[in-house]
């Protein structure tokens, strides 16, 4: 059922507001303490992590204001990302294949739950979105794709806002619940923008699963199966490159560098 509450501009109202307020209520009482959310970024800086599952709260109830199975699927994807944010801090390993490979030793890495969640999420979502089977599964790869692919783009401060740009401004011109999606990850992120660019903070894999899976979840909404079929074919090449391109990190002696195949936001290079 789609519960079209104001459209787009309250989409994006609802994105930015509750976001704001999730954000300030974990700033003043920070789950664990401010230290467990403390992060050096590429530059040397410490930043917050705290922006992330704020933007995560505030997208998803932004999407489930329009699909309900968009909203759980975002908040499994700043879920996942955020369990990856914490418990995979200090894990070295990187790329798809990596935490695959632990995987067959018996390793449970913190890299394969988020893997397999947001990718099971993504599947749940499309079943629910759309209403043939091949139609569910593209929209499903199409989720937790855009999901991944936000948080691939996100190595430095504001990539991964940019490409919620980028994706989001078509899908709010589309109209419907495909722009009342995109809006309430726009508005989502605005909120956030000012201090991931200042480098007060970093989105981290809560925030960039989210706002993908949300975009993703647009898209699905949007297109019919030749567009499913492209995004998908894209998304999955996307990833291809990132993991050869984590994998020739690791070749050069750079295995706790940035991953460009499972995203480790801008953390330290």
């Amino acid at each position: 059922m789609i519960m079209r509450r104001g459209g787009r501009a309250a989409g994006f109202a609802a994105g930015a507001t509750v976001t704001r307020a999730c954000l300030a209520a974990l700033r003043a009482k920070p789950p664990g303490g401010r230290a467990r959310w403390a992060r050096v970024n590429y530059a040397g800086r410490t930043v917050g992590l705290l922006a992330g599952p704020a933007t995560a709260v505030g997208a998803a109830f932004a999407a489930a204001r329009v699909r309900p199975a968009a909203g759980l699927a975002v908040a499994a994807a700043g879920a996942c990302g955020t369990y990856d944010d914490l418990a995979g801090a200090t894990d070295p390993r990187r790329g798809f294949r990596a935490h695959l490979g632990a995987l067959r030793e018996g390793q449970v890495t913190s890299g394969a739950v988020k893997l397999f969640g947001i990718t099971a999420a993504g599947l749940v979502a499309g079943a629910l979105i759309k209403e043939r089977p091949l139609d569910k599964v593209l929209a499903g790869v199409v989720i937790a794709g855009t999901a991944h692919f936000v948080n691939l783009v996100d190595v430095r401060p504001g990539r991964a806002a940019g490409a919620v740009l980028a994706l989001g401004v078509p899908g709010v011109l589309r109209g419907g619940p495909a722009g009342e999606l995109s809006a309430g990850a726009l508005g989502a992120v605005a909120a956030v923008l000012a201090d991931d660019l200042g480098e007060r903070a970093m989105l981290g894999d809560a925030g960039a699963h989210a706002l993908g899976a949300a975009l993703g979840a647009a898209i699905a909404l949007g297109n019919g199966r030749p567009g499913l079929t492209a995004h998908a074919a894209a998304l999955v090449a996307a990833a291809a490159f990132g993991e050869r391109i984590s994998a020739a990190a690791v070749a050069l002696g750079r295995p706790g560098g940035t991953s460009l195949a499972c995203g480790e936001g801008n953390r330290e290079a």
